[in-house]
């Protein structure tokens, strides 16, 4: 039996991706993207006329997602070694990906990374927010304290409204987990 992580990278991923709204040709940023379970698949499904911004903090992890992406042929991934604020230019990303990070960053952290997003995303652009660690998720560290809701409203005072919110079955680290994802636009 294929680990979560490979079936993850073999499919799923893709039709997760897509279903959040993802399409061929758009511009992605995934803001925290780790070493790239959602970079890899949004890779493949805005295609090569698509293009993924991969952002990341820590440069190590970089150096992993830049191998695997040697090693899956995947061409249209920019890397991003930056924490909060990007060089990329306003109103210029379809679909931002912020999953499982909002729990490392205090609320004033956070809404310096909500404003950047704000900054980025195009006027009609999704967020599409896992907040993993959420007062009934797994609790931890900043968002501990935080029930969904709360979340919900955190991110209104931002600038963005709930658009739609879903529970779906994603991956978590290197497993599967189920969770809600919040998908919201610029107000």
């Amino acid at each position: 039996m294929k680990n979560d992580v490979q079936k993850w990278m073999e499919s799923e991923g893709e039709s997760f991706l897509k279903d959040i709204g993802i399409k061929k040709g758009q511009t992605v940023l995934d803001f925290g993207c780790g070493e790239g379970h959602y970079t890899i698949p949004a890779a493949r499904v805005v295609g090569e006329n698509g293009k993924v911004f991969a952002l990341d903090k820590d440069k190590n992890t970089l150096d992993r997602l830049n191998k695997m992406l040697k090693h899956y042929n995947i061409e249209n991934v920019k890397l991003l070694n930056e924490k909060t604020k990007t060089s990329l230019k306003d109103n210029s990303v379809d679909v931002v990906l912020c999953y499982d990070v909002l729990h490392y960053s205090n609320k004033k952290e956070r809404n310096v990374i909500y404003n950047e997003i704000h900054r980025v995303l195009k006027r009609e652009g999704i967020l599409s927010v896992y907040p993993k660690h959420y007062k009934k998720d797994y609790p931890l560290l900043e968002l501990a304290d935080l029930d969904l809701d709360e979340v919900v409203e955190e991110l209104a005072k931002a600038g963005f409204i709930l658009h739609r919110k879903f529970s779906k079955n994603l991956l978590h680290d290197d497993y599967y987990n189920e969770g809600y994802i919040l998908n919201l636009r610029r107000s």
